[in-house]
């Protein structure tokens, strides 16, 4: 649908003139006379763009536009005036105006304003639906208590400047954390960057971290940022900084303490501004005592300790955190809505998930490709996940008829999954008659699949 212009302007022959134009270029337009009629008009009708005139009877331009800004999702404004000054154009700007417009007009710069105008607001829509995007993909979920204080931890060490070091293993969400810290942060607005201090080459780690000037090294044909630099204003994330050499470690720590970076190849110190966030799977305590990690940058990165706890210590999150994948991948792949069946998110809590998060959603995305079915039972489910140990597993048993019991109720989901759940070859494939597993199902608590 075309934007929708309302013109205010007292004079007709403009109201004419400028509605004309702007219907040409294919807006929908309405005109009123008086600030009185503007604000009447947008009380009724949303508009896109208002081209208001300073100078009116009764309400002037300047306090029309005071009062439309006062409301949520104000239109864009752009200021018309026959005695324009400075003053008068600054305090436009000021009260939210996005330019000003001097008569006698010129059609082919109101065209081109207009334009700027609306592409700005359709700029700003999208960049506002995308903020919103990113922070429902980087929403930190799960009601356990872990994840509730996790959640009131980042609340409270976000809106500083202090570093903080993320513990946990892989597959957790450390990257979670840290984006949501900066995302909570004075410097949202800046970049976010990150580093896998795992992932990059040792002989590419000092140019990736800290630039390099052209002709530095056999290469390098032109200078280069490096990652301090790229998150200038913002935040720097280091993941797995547990895997960072000797070496990039004490120039690292160098940087911390002089808020300055060196580019490869140059002698001169360039100034920056980040907050560096770290994370690791590993025991930095270990590593210092076997001298793989320095411990000065230890306690320079370890200001606010964070700790994400794994998905088996916190099992009342799994069916949360499978529903919101479930829901994202179906919508991703274009999918009717799926759910699982109680049978199979049983199964889902019994498994201890070694990969964590990762490990789950990267096994609902494929159910959501592979499962034909709306409703996920135990026989969509892979056969890793039935090899897990049950909850009451978990825990040493008292006696041996526990320990017997827990070994069974696993061998007997196991056979079950292997046939698919059909229950006369899982019967035959145990040696039991079909009425014989039905009543060995129930005294071991397994839930019959709907779709056997």
């Amino acid at each position: 649908m075309s934007a929708r212009i309302l013109i205010v302007d007292d004079e007709s022959g403009i109201r004419q003139s400028l509605g004309a134009l702007l219907r040409d270029e294919g807006y929908q337009v309405e005109a009123v006379s008086s600030g009185e009629e503007c604000l009447e008009s947008a009380e009724r009708q949303e508009y896109d763009l208002i081209l208001l005139d300073v100078w009116l009877t009764g309400i002037d331009g300047l306090d029309t536009l005071e009062k439309l800004q006062s409301h949520e999702g104000a239109p864009m404004v752009v200021m018309i005036s026959g005695h324009g000054n400075v003053e008068t154009a600054v305090r436009a700007t000021k009260l939210g105006a996005f330019d000003f417009l001097e008569k006698p007009l010129s059609l082919e710069k109101v065209v081109l304003v207009v334009r700027n105008a609306l592409g700005f607001m359709r700029l700003d829509e999208e960049n506002q639906r995308l903020r919103a995007e990113l922070e429902e993909r980087y929403e930190i979920l799960g009601g356990s208590v872990p994840m509730k204080a996790l959640r009131q931890q980042i609340a409270l060490t976000a809106p500083t400047s202090g570093r903080v070091l993320i513990f946990g293993e892989s597959g957790t969400g450390k990257e979670l954390v840290a984006r949501a810290l900066h995302a909570n942060s004075p410097r949202s607005s800046m970049p976010f960057v990150e580093v896998n201090c795992a992932a990059i080459p040792e002989e590419l780690i000092e140019s990736e971290m800290f630039g390099h000037r052209k002709g530095s090294f056999t290469g390098a044909s032109e200078d280069k940022p490096g990652k301090f630099q790229k998150a200038d204003g913002g935040t720097l994330f280091l993941d797995e900084v547990g895997d960072m050499s000797l070496k990039t470690q004490s120039k690292v720590l160098r940087i911390l303490e002089q808020q300055s970076v060196e580019p490869l190849g140059s002698n001169q110190a360039v100034k920056v501004d980040v907050r560096v966030l770290a994370a690791t799977n590993k025991k930095l305590e270990d590593e210092i005592a076997k001298g793989n990690f320095r411990e000065d940058l230890f306690y320079r990165l370890n200001v606010i300790p964070f700790y994400v706890p794994a998905l088996r210590q916190r099992t009342e999150d799994i069916p949360i955190l499978a529903a919101h994948f479930l829901a994202g991948f179906c919508e991703a792949y274009g999918k009717k809505p799926k759910e699982f069946s109680q049978p199979a998110m049983e199964i889902l809590l019994a498994y201890p998930w070694p990969g964590n998060v990762r490990e789950l959603k990267n096994l609902v995305e494929r159910l959501v490709i592979m499962s034909p079915s709306s409703r996920i039972e135990p026989h969509h489910l892979p056969p890793e996940v039935f090899r897990g140990a049950p909850k009451d597993a978990q825990k040493p048993y008292e006696t041996l008829h526990e320990a017997r019991e827990a070994y069974e109720r696993e061998f007997v989901l196991r056979k079950l999954q292997e046939n698919r759940w059909n229950m006369t070859n899982t019967a035959a494939a145990l040696g039991l008659e079909r009425s014989h597993l039905y009543r060995k199902m129930r005294a071991l608590k397994i839930a019959p699949s709907k779709a056997s």
